[in-house]
């Protein structure tokens, strides 16, 4: 049985409370209150709440990522499990973005959390060490842009089914990725 680390509780807290409350309201104190761990320990782990968000949304990535090319699991199923995520978690991923006042901050940290987990994921399925410059290129437009998309349908300004996004974003794959990570 694997136990919960203080940081899983802290961001488990964090969610809670996230469900009940604007995120720009919440503090330190809330988290911990919640959880009965002391402030002492929440700085143990991190600078403040947003660095909180960052490796919850971190984690939460990577457990998906961690997956491709595995047992015949496949990026494209990635892209369908990363939007169900996203769907799953509508309510505390709208909070985000609407109520911290970091939201380029929060937009930011998943461009540069994608970015890591899709140059990795390639690294992984092909065997390169290094992306070149225009793979990397590639692979930040095509980041910034489903970024920037989800946030888009998770504010409720695009609607669609998670289903159809992720068949989107699929399509939307340029053609130097696709050679990787559709297969």
């Amino acid at each position: 049985m694997k136990r919960k680390t203080a940081k899983e509780i802290l961001a488990e807290s964090f969610r809670e409370i996230a469900d009940k409350k604007p995120i720009n309201k919440i503090t330190v104190r809330d988290i911990t209150d919640n959880c009965g761990y002391s402030s002492a320990t929440f700085y143990r782990h991190f600078k403040d709440k947003y660095d909180l968000i960052a490796y919850d949304y971190m984690t939460r990535i990577e457990s998906i990522n961690e997956k491709i090319g595995n047992d015949g699991y496949k990026w494209k199923r990635s892209i369908y499990d990363g939007i169900r995520y996203f769907e799953e978690n509508r309510s505390y991923i709208r909070n985000l973005l609407l109520n911290t006042s970091g939201m380029d901050a929060f937009v930011r940290n998943l461009i540069m959390t994608n970015t890591a987990q899709l140059t990795n994921s390639i690294k992984k399925i092909s065997g390169i060490k290094k992306l070149t410059s225009d793979l990397e290129i590639y692979v930040k437009l095509y980041v910034s842009g489903t970024v920037q998309i989800v946030c888009h349908w998770m504010t409720g300004e695009l609607e669609c089914s998670s289903e159809h996004l992720a068949e989107l974003f699929e399509k939307a794959l340029p053609e130097p990725l696709r050679v990787y990570l559709v297969q």
